[in-house]
């Protein structure tokens, strides 16, 4: 069974500054299988390359994306997948299954060839959960000790949220909004469950097939 390892060791600078640097996972050894190093909460979360299932969720819901960019003329926005995402004002950084920015937000990015976003150019970020790293995507509960890319993605300002939770005993499409950036919480949640339609609020309003999502394997 695949884990997200959470390491613990001497390094010879901050994680959050060797993952800018991208000298973290050269550091770590880490294999060039698709294996993902990213700081959550001011620890280094080590997680293997997604599934062929998941990567699929994640296309679905960039079709709807593009479906609504090729209809619509004044449809503005973007997305790109696995892209270094910095949360500077709290010392972590992500790699988001999605981003979801406006299209001149992204082509000033490309222009810069940027190496990292930064929140303030994010409208949406997309998680896709793995048993290996659900806890890291989700609000954290009572037991863990440090921040999550839930409570991040708040304190950071970013105005949407979309967590598709895989787990068996989930199955369901949340969507927060609203971010508490003292409190590092969203106040709105919208969710759908696995099969249903997904019909994103303004100023999105595009639709996202979810028929042939399902859960990861026990």
């Amino acid at each position: 069974m695949s884990v997200a390892a959470v390491a613990h060791f001497t390094l010879p600078d901050s994680p959050y500054a060797m993952w800018v640097r991208d000298e973290l996972a050269g550091y770590l050894h880490l294999p060039k299988d698709g294996t993902r190093v990213e700081v959550v909460g001011g620890e280094i979360v080590v997680s293997p390359g997604p599934s062929v299932d998941h990567n699929g969720m994640v296309r679905d819901i960039e079709r709807g994306l593009f479906a609504a960019e090729l209809t619509d003329p004044a449809f503005v926005w973007r997305s790109v997948q696995t892209t270094d995402l910095n949360m500077f004002e709290i010392g972590d950084g992500y790699i988001p299954n999605l981003i979801v920015m406006d299209a001149e937000v992204l082509a000033e990015a490309r222009e810069t060839k940027a190496k990292h976003l930064l929140p303030y150019q994010v409208e949406l970020v997309v998680e896709v959960t793995s048993r290996s790293n659900a806890a890291s995507d989700r609000q954290p509960d009572r037991k863990r000790k440090v921040g999550t890319k839930w409570s991040g993605y708040a304190h950071a300002g970013i105005p949407y949220y979309l967590l598709v939770d895989r787990d068996p005993k989930a199955c369901v499409t949340a969507l927060y909004a609203n971010p508490d950036t003292r409190a590092g919480t969203y106040v709105e949640l919208q969710t759908w469950a696995f099969g249903e339609t997904i019909r994103l609020p303004r100023p999105f309003g595009f639709e996202i097939s979810t028929e042939q999502w399902d859960h990861w394997d026990d």
